[in-house]
C-alpha cells in the first residue's frame, strides 16, 4: 500500500501518475479537509474533489470543477444577488447537492467521499484525513481574519498574510481511513503541496503527526517550491511571508520532523547539501508534471528513493 497526503492540483497530478505505475487499488490518497466550506447551505470539498474529479479522468486541464461545465446555476444566483465569487459549475453542483444529503443523513464524510468516488469509476481509495469540520483561517495583514476560501478566491491569494490557523484542529480527529493507511502502507509521499495550508492542517492532527514520526523512515516529501518559486498558487509567498525560507529547503525544514527523504527539481541542485544536512536522503531530477507521463515518471522516481530507505527505527 501506498499512501500520499495530498491537497490541491499538484496532488492530483502526482495521483493521476502514481496510479499508472502501480496497482490504482493499491494507493490510498490522504486529502486535505480545511479548505471545506458551506457555500450557499452546501458542502464543498475543494482538494477532495480535485483528487476525485482527476482520477476519474474528468479534469486534466484547470484542476478544478470539471471539464465541459455550464454556469446556469451561478448566472441566476448572480441575477438575484447572491454572492457568486466561489464559482460552482452546474454539474458541479450535483456532487455537492448529494455531498450535502449524504452527510444531512447521518453518514460520515468518509463514507461519502467513497461512494462518489465509487460511482466516478475511480479506483484509488480517497479518504479525507477527518471526518470533523477543521477549518484553515488565515489573519491578513492588516489584522482580519479569513477563511482559505475567502483568502485564496475572492481574494485571489493577493493580499500578505500574517498568520495560519486550523480552527477545530482541538476537536478533530482523524479518520479511520487515513490512520489505517498510514500505519500500514509501505511508503508514504509528502505530495507537492503547499506546506502550510495543504499538508498543514493534516500535519496539525496529532494523531497523524505522531503516527508520521514513529514512521519518518519511510516518508518521502517531494517539494512544490521549484528555484525558489510555487508553479502554481501561493505557497512561495506564503512561505516568505511567515518567516520561512521560499526554496525547497524551506519546505523540507518545515516537514523534516516526518519525513527522512526529498524529491527537488534540478534547479535546485545546488541546495542538496543543505537539505541532506537536516537528515534527508535526497534525489535531483525534473519534478515539473507537464502531463501524465511526466507525472507518472516523477512518482515512479519517488517510490524508487523511499523504497531505498531503512526500515523503521525501534
Amino acid at each position: 500500500m501506498i499512501a500520499v497526503l495530498s491537497g490541491g492540483v499538484g496532488a492530483a497530478r502526482l495521483l493521476s501518475g502514481l496510479v499508472d505505475v502501480v496497482e490504482p487499488e493499491s494507493v490510498v490518497a490522504v486529502v486535505n479537509t480545511g479548505d471545506d466550506l458551506r457555500w450557499n447551505t452546501l458542502y464543498v470539498a475543494p482538494d477532495l474533489d480535485t483528487v476525485t474529479y482527476t482520477l476519474a479522468g474528468l479534469n486534466a486541464t484547470t484542476g478544478w470543477g470539471l471539464e465541459g461545465e455550464s454556469w446556469r446555476t451561478l448566472e441566476t444566483l448572480d441575477r438575484f444577488g447572491a454572492p457568486t465569487w466561489f464559482g460552482i459549475g452546474d454539474m458541479d453542483l450535483a456532487t455537492h447537492l448529494y455531498r450535502s444529503e449524504q452527510l444531512a443523513a447521518g453518514r460520515t464524510l468518509s463514507e461519502v467521499t467513497a461512494a462518489i468516488a465509487r460511482s466516478l469509476g475511480v479506483r484509488a481509495n480517497i479518504v479525507p484525513m477527518s471526518d470533523q469540520p477543521v477549518r484553515t483561517m488565515l489573519t491578513l495583514d492588516g489584522g482580519d481574519e479569513v477563511d482559505f476560501q475567502e483568502y485564496f478566491v475572492h481574494h485571489r491569494h493577493s493580499v500578505a498574510i500574517s498568520s495560519v490557523r486550523f480552527a477545530g484542529i482541538e476537536d478533530a480527529t482523524a479518520s479511520v481511513g487515513a490512520l489505517g493507511a498510514l500505519e500500514e502502507a509501505e511508503s508514504i509521499i509528502l505530495a507537492p503541496s503547499n506546506p502550510i495550508v495543504s499538508l498543514g492542517p493534516i500535519l496539525a492532527l496529532e494523531e497523524i503527526s505522531s503516527l508520521l514520526r514513529r514512521r519518518r523512515d519511510h516518508v518521502v516529501a517531494i517539494s512544490p517550491i521549484i528555484a525558489g518559486a510555487a508553479l502554481k498558487g501561493p505557497a512561495d509567498r506564503m512561505l516568505t511571508e511567515l518567516g520561512h525560507e521560499s526554496t525547497a529547503f524551506g519546505v523540507a525544514e518545515l516537514l523534516a520532523h516526518v519525513a527522512s527523504a526529498m524529491v527537488i527539481d534540478n534547479a535546485d541542485a545546488a541546495l542538496a547539501p543543505r537539505i541532506a544536512a537536516l537528515g534527508y536522503r535526497v534525489t535531483v531530477r525534473d519534478t515539473v508534471m507537464r502531463d501524465r507521463s511526466t507525472s507518472a515518471a516523477l512518482a515512479a522516481a519517488t517510490l524508487d528513493l523511499v523504497q531505498t530507505l531503512p526500515i523503521d527505527r525501534a
